[in-house]
């Protein structure tokens, strides 16, 4: 099973192979630099910095089906002060191993 899905990606391309190709190398240029500056936020107890990170990732996670909405959200409501930091520390690790997975397939599957 693999740690993403590519049927959104699929539909928005109109079955375009090559404007998928372009989709998942901007994902895997633009996602895993991302999730490392948000997990450093994390790491630096910087909320607001955190949340602009999670919420310009969301569109891309659910896109190429990370299904890691659960985890975007604890880590917005720690940025609002209604979640505890060690929840969004556990939910950004949980967000930086499966965008670690998704990221090391796509670059197989893709030959990227």
């Amino acid at each position: 099973m693999k740690n993403y899905n590519l049927d959104d990606v699929i539909e928005m391309a109109g079955g375009d192979d090559d404007f998928v190709k372009i989709i998942v190398q901007t994902f895997l240029e633009e996602i895993p630099p991302d999730v490392a500056s948000m997990s450093e936020a994390i790491s630096s107890s910087n909320p607001a910095l955190a949340y602009q990170y999670a919420h310009k990732m969301k569109p891309n996670l659910q896109l190429f089906g990370l299904n890691q909405m659960d985890n975007i959200l604890v880590i917005e409501a720690w940025s609002k002060g209604k979640e505890r930091e060690t929840n969004a520390r556990d939910a950004g690790e949980k967000i930086s191993a499966k965008v670690r997975l998704a990221e090391r397939e796509l670059k197989n599957d893709f030959t990227i």
